[in-house]
């Protein structure tokens, strides 16, 4: 898992490191505030329409980047023990009903495991906010979808990869950090993502974000149901 780090209100500098657990994550921004995770915080015991809210408001702001957008269902369906089990519980906890895709799937281990470290300590729980990286380089490109995918057929787009590093650069992430290469266990494009995080963590820190539902919402355990990102600033004409 790659993740971005800096002093609070300094980007353009930031150490990067790859970190297996979340804990890792927390232990490691201990004195630096807010955390922005590309994961999924928040878990509904039942899902309306394509997924929880924030997915469903921000998906039509990614135009043709959509897919990047998974559904996440229901709480009992991430808490599912296997697959099978896990199609199950989302299909009778969803309307219209759904299943699970296999990609989704394979995340829920990460979303259990920041679901219970943010319900085990509240004060954590007030400095940890979803993001999401291409909602992120959207509020970056003044509130216009990204035309240019990271990936084509698996492998990176140089156009792509390009029109999100000058989105960073002019969100104000030095070049050094641009050019780096990325920690083991994550590639090129995670490492961008993992940049664009860290502009929504400084746009949250500094006032300057807006959620994916405003207010957020709040599941049964009174974890945040939203997605950050930096303002959108419409381009002047």
């Amino acid at each position: 898992m790659g993740r971005a780090l800096a002093r609070r209100h300094d980007i353009s500098q930031p150490g990067i490191h790859g970190v297996a657990r979340f804990a890792d994550i927390v232990a490691l921004v201990a004195d630096l505030g807010v955390i922005a995770v590309d994961m999924p915080i928040g878990l509904p015991e039942t899902i309306e329409g394509p997924g929880r809210a924030p997915e469903r408001l921000v998906r039509p702001l990614l135009g043709q980047r959509q897919s990047t957008m998974f559904s996440i269902p229901a709480r009992a369906a991430v808490y599912a023990p296997d697959y099978a089990s896990a199609c199950t519980e989302a299909a009778a906890r969803s309307e219209p009903s759904r299943k699970v895709s296999k990609q989704g799937f394979m995340i829920f281990p990460k979303i259990r495991e920041i679901d219970i470290c943010l319900r085990t300590d509240p004060a954590l729980a007030g400095r940890v906010f979803e993001s999401h990286p291409e909602v992120a380089f959207v509020a970056m490109n003044h509130g216009a979808a990204l035309t240019e995918p990271k990936k084509i057929k698996g492998r990176p787009s140089p156009d792509g990869m390009a029109l999100r590093r000058r989105l960073l650069a002019n969100a104000g992430v030095g070049a050094e950090a641009l050019a780096m290469t990325p920690p083991r266990g994550a590639a090129e494009d995670d490492l961008l993502d993992a940049l664009a995080c860290l502009v929504t963590a400084n746009a949250i820190a500094n006032g300057l974000a807006q959620s994916w539902p405003t207010p957020p919402m709040r599941d049964a355990h009174d974890m945040p149901i939203a997605i950050w990102a930096p303002k959108l600033q419409k381009r002047c004409p």
